[in-house]
C-alpha cells in the first residue's frame, strides 16, 4: 500500500509539474530516419542562465555485425506496450520461460527463434543479451539520459531491473555513450533467484572518408536452479495435500545450484571511403544547430567586446555601465544613405566605373538586390557532402566466454551417469566448466550505391577468418579445441529510395574445420501507394547448409558426455512473406521451413511419487528425416474513439513433434482505452492476454542450461490457459511508467499455468515501472 500511494504522490507532483510545459509534437521522424523532441521551453532559462532553445535531436542506427553497414532505427519513447516490456515472457508472451525475471527462455513461434550463439549457453537469456545488429548507438546534438526502473514485490521475494542509457557528442562525428543495466528476480518460488550485470561502452566516428564503430560489452550471469518444483499437483490441484503452501514452500528439486556465465565482447569495425563532394541542403536539425551556435558565437563575442569597454573605462577613470558598454560596441553596418566614393578628375568629370554594374532604374536596383538576397540565403543553409564510391572496411569481433554450472546439493540417484572429471570440487559436488573464445576478421571492398543515378545497386566481396578455442574438463584435467574457418562471400544490395529494396549475401567456407559449409540469405520489399496510404509486400529467405556447433558435438562434464564428430550438415531453407497495409492496420506473415539433419537436445527421467524426477539425462540428437514447418499470422488493430483492440494470432505445424514439438496456435490480443487527463497525461487503461494451445514442450535442463525436448514415453503437456494483466500506461512528456496487476487470474480455471513444464509461473502480482529521457 505505501508502494501505491507514494507512485500516485509521484503522479500528481509530476502532472501538476509538466502541465506548464507544451507537450505537443514530443516525437517526430524525418524522411532521414531521425528523431527529434520539438519540447519548448516557453522562455525559461537553461541550467547555463541563457535564454536560448538547446537544440535537441537525435539518430539512433544499427550497425550490421559483417560490414558495419548502417540501418536507421527508432529509440524506444512511445509508451504504448511499455508495460509489456519488463516481461522475459515477450510482448506477447510468446517465449517460454522458467517463471522468473531474466530466467532462461525460448521462443515457441518457430520463425522467431534466433540463430544459435556458438556458446549455446548464453541462447536462453537473449531477453538480456544484445547481440551487435540489435545494439543503438545514437548520435545527438545535446546530451542525451535514459533511466529505466521497474519493480514488484518487497526485499524476499520481489524484482527489480535497473537500467541507464547515457549518449553524448564531441562535435557532429564523434559520439560515445554507456549503457548500465542491472536486473535482480529473488524468485516468488525457492531457490529461483536470477541476476544479470551488463554494462556496455560504445563510440562512432561519422567523418566524410573515414567511420568507425566500437562496442564493448561485459557480463555477468547468475541463476539459482531449482530442477521445478517435485510435483505439479502444488498448483494446479494444490487440495490434494494435507496442507497449505505458499509459493516459497512448495518443495523443489534442487538446493544450491548455480549457473554462472561471464562474458566480454570487442567489437571494432571501421572503413575508409574514396570519393567527390557535392552540395546538399542541411536538414532541419543542421540548420538549427548551426543557428544554436551562431547565437553562441555572436552571445561570446558581445560579451568580450563589453568587458573590454568596461577595462578600457576603467583604465581612463570613466563609470560606464553595461548597457551603455554594449551600445557603445555595438553598429548596424554603413548608414542609410552613404555612398561610395569615386576618383574625379582634374577637369571635374567623373572617369568611366571599371568592372561595375551600371544601375539605370530602379527596377533594376531591385531585382539585384533580389538575386543578392537569395543567393544569400540558398548558400547559408547548404553543406558539403562527401559521396562515397568505393570503401574499405574491416571488422574485429572477439568474445569470450565462461561458464560454471556449481552445485552443492543433489539428490541421490537425480543423474542417471556419473562419469571421472578432475573438477574443482569433489564428491557428490560439481563444478562443471567450461570456456571458449571466438575471434573473427573481416575485410570487404564495397562498391556503394547512389554515387550514380544509372547505379542503383550497391556490392561487396569478402573474405573472414574465425579461429575458435574451447575447454572442457577430463578425466586428468581439461581438454581442448581450435577450430578455424575462412569463408569468401558477396553481396548485392539496395537501400536507398521509398519504394524498392534488396539484399542477398552468398558465404561459402573454404577452409577450416567447416569446409563446405553454405549460407545463402536474401530479402527483397516493394512499397508502393494504396488508396491514400502505403502497402508493404516483403519477401525473406535463406538457404543454410552448416555444420552443428560445438556444444552439440563435444561435451564433457560430470554427469553428461558426448563425442559426436560426424554430426552431418544441417540443411535448412526457409522462405517467407510478410505483407503490410498501414491504412487498415492489417499484417499477414507467412513462412515455410524445411529442415534436413534437424540438430537439438533431448532427456528423459523417470518420475517418482515421492521424490520427484530421478535418473536425469539428456545428450545431442540429429533427425535424418525432414522437418517442414508451415507458419501463419495476422494481426489486426481497430480504434473505435478511446476504444482500441489489437490482436495477434499464429498458427504453426511441425511435420515431426517429437523432435520439433511447436504449439498449434499462439494468440494474444489487448483491449484498451487511450484518453488524457489534464490534457497533458496521456493514458492506457485495459487489459491483455496470451494464450496457447497444450503441447509437449521442451523441458528445462539445469546441468545442461537449455531447453531439450522430452523423450520419455509419457510425455507432459502445458498450455491451454490464458494470462491476463490489467494495467494503466501513461506517457507524461519525456516519462512513461505503468502501473499492472500481472496474472490478474491466477487460481482460476484448470490453474495450469505453467510455460515450462515443472516450472509454474508466478501468480497475481503488482508492478510497477518508469522510465525517463533527459535531453539537456
Amino acid at each position: 500500500m505505501k508502494k501505491i500511494l507514494s507512485f500516485i504522490l509521484f503522479l500528481m507532483v509530476s502532472t501538476s509539474t509538466w502541465a506548464q510545459y507544451d507537450t505537443g509534437n514530443y516525437n517526430s521522424m524525418g524522411p532521414d530516419g531521425t528523431i527529434s523532441d520539438r519540447h519548448k521551453r516557453q522562455g525559461k532559462a537553461d541550467s547555463l542562465g541563457t535564454d536560448k532553445e538547446i537544440p535537441e535531436g537525435i539518430h539512433v542506427w544499427t550497425v550490421d555485425s559483417r560490414f558495419g553497414d548502417r540501418t536507421m532505427a527508432r529509440p524506444d519513447t512511445v509508451s504504448h506496450m511499455f508495460m509489456n516490456t519488463i516481461f522475459t515472457t515477450g510482448l506477447h508472451g510468446e517465449y517460454n520461460s522458467t517463471g522468473n525475471l531474466g530466467a532462461p527462455r525460448q521462443a515457441r513461434i518457430f520463425i522467431d527463434r534466433k540463430e544459435d550463439n556458438n556458446f549455446i549457453f548464453v541462447n536462453p537469456y537473449d531477453f538480456v543479451v544484445t547481440p551487435v545488429d540489435r545494439f543503438l548507438f545514437i548520435n545527438t546534438l545535446s546530451p542525451f539520459t535514459n533511466i529505466a526502473y521497474n519493480n514488484c514485490g518487497n526485499r524476499t521475494n520481489g524484482e527489480d531491473h535497473f537500467k541507464t542509457k547515457f549518449a553524448v557528442n564531441a562535435g557532429k562525428r564523434l559520439g560515445v555513450g554507456s549503457l548500465f543495466d542491472y536486473l535482480y528476480g529473488r524468485g516468488y518460488y525457492n531457490a529461483q533467484s536470477t541476476s544479470h550485470f551488463k554494462a556496455s561502452l560504445y563510440g562512432s566516428y561519422m567523418g566524410d572518408r573515414y567511420q568507425a564503430h566500437l562496442l564493448f560489452n561485459t557480463l555477468h550471469e547468475k541463476v539459482t536452479e531449482n530442477g521445478g518444483i517435485t510435483s505439479d499437483l502444488y498448483i494446479t490441484h494444490p487440495e490434494t495435500f494435507n496442507e497449505n503452501f505458499a509459493t516459497s514452500e512448495i518443495p523443489t528439486m534442487l538446493q544450491q545450484n548455480w549457473n554462472r556465465n561471464d562474458n566480454q565482447h570487442i567489437f571494432f569495425t571501421q572503413r575508409y571511403s574514396i570519393g567527390f563532394n557535392r552540395k546538399v541542403p542541411m536538414t532541419a536539425e543542421e540548420i538549427k544547430a548551426r543557428k544554436f551556435a551562431m547565437d553562441s558565437q555572436k552571445e561570446k563575442d558581445e560579451k568580450k567586446a563589453e568587458d573590454e569597454a568596461m577595462a578600457n573605462a576603467k583604465k581612463s577613470g570613466q563609470k560606464l555601465d553595461r548597457k551603455k558598454a554594449k551600445s557603445a560596441n555595438s553598429f548596424a553596418g554603413r548608414p542609410d544613405g552613404a555612398k561610395i566614393a569615386t576618383k574625379v578628375a582634374s577637369d571635374g568629370t567623373t572617369p568611366p566605373s571599371e568592372g561595375r554594374i551600371k544601375v539605370g532604374n530602379k527596377a533594376m536596383a531591385d531585382s539585384i538586390l533580389a538575386v543578392s538576397e537569395k543567393t544569400k540565403k540558398d548558400t547559408s543553409w547548404m553543406k558539403d557532402e562527401y559521396v562515397p564510391v568505393t570503401s574499405f572496411i574491416h571488422t574485429l569481433d572477439f568474445t569470450t566466454y565462461r561458464r560454471i554450472y556449481e552445485a552443492y546439493q543433489t539428490p541421490s540417484n537425480y543423474y542417471l551417469d556419473t562419469y571421472k572429471v578432475k573438477e574443482k570440487l569433489a564428491a557428490d559436488s560439481l563444478y562443471d566448466k567450461t570456456n571458449n573464445w571466438n575471434l573473427r576478421n573481416t575485410f570487404a571492398i564495397a562498391l556503394l550505391e547512389g554515387f550514380n543515378k544509372w547505379i542503383k545497386t550497391g556490392a561487396k566481396i569478402f573474405a573472414s577468418h574465425t579461429l575458435s578455442h574451447y575447454v572442457l574438463p577430463d578425466s586428468t584435467g581439461t581438454s581442448s579445441w581450435n577450430e578455424h574457418s575462412v569463408t569468401v562471400g558477396a553481396q548485392l544490395s539496395k537501400t536507398q529510395g521509398k519504394t524498392l529494396h534488396y539484399n542477398v549475401t552468398g558465404e561459402l567456407a573454404v577452409l577450416g574445420y567447416n569446409i563446405g559449409e553454405l549460407r545463402i540469405d536474401g530479402g527483397v520489399d516493394l512499397n508502393f501507394p494504396l488508396l491514400g496510404d502505403t502497402m508493404t509486400l516483403a519477401a525473406i529467405g535463406f538457404y543454410h547448409h552448416v555444420k552443428p556447433s560445438f556444444y552439440f558435438r563435444h561435451y564433457q562434464s560430470r554427469h553428461l558426455w558426448w563425442d559426436d564428430d560426424d554430426l552431418s550438415m544441417i540443411d535448412h531453407f526457409r522462405a517467407q512473406g510478410v505483407l503490410n497495409y498501414q491504412k487498415t492496420r492489417t499484417r499477414f506473415r507467412f513462412a515455410f521451413d524445411e529442415i534436413k539433419n534437424y540438430t537439438y537436445f533431448a532427456s528423459t527421467n523417470q518420475e517418482n511419487e515421492n521424490n520427484g524426477r530421478l535418473y536425469n539425462m539428456a545428450y545431442s540428437r540429429q533427425t535424418s528425416s525432414p522437418i517442414t514447418v508451415l507458419t501463419a499470422e495476422i494481426g489486426q488493430d481497430f480504434t473505435f474513439g478511446p476504444l482500441n483492440w489489437e490482436t495477434q494470432f499464429t498458427w504453426q505445424k511441425s511435420t515431426n513433434q517429437d523432435a520439433l514439438p511447436l504449439p498449434s496456435i499462439n494468440v494474444y490480443s489487448n483491449l484498451y482505452l487511450r484518453f488524457k487527463i489534464a490534457h497533458v497525461l496521456n493514458c492506457d487503461f485495459g487489459a491483455d492476454v496470451r494464450y496457447f494451445t497444450k503441447y509437449a514442450a521442451p523441458e528445462y535442463f539445469s546441468a545442461l542450461e537449455q531447453f531439450t525436448v522430452q523423450e520419455n514415453s509419457d510425455k507432459l503437456k502445458i498450455g491451454g490457459y490464458p494470462i491476463a494483466n490489467v494495467y494503466f500506461n501513461f506517457k507524461l512528456s519525456r516519462a512513461r511508467f505503468f502501473i499492472m496487476m500481472s496474472h490478474i487470474n491466477s487460481g482460476s480455471g484448470s490453474k495450469n499455468y505453467f510455460f515450462t513444464p515443472h516450472y509454474p509461473l508466478n501468480g497475481r502480482l503488482l508492478r510497477m515501472g518508469v522510465s525517463w529521457n533527459f535531453a539537456d
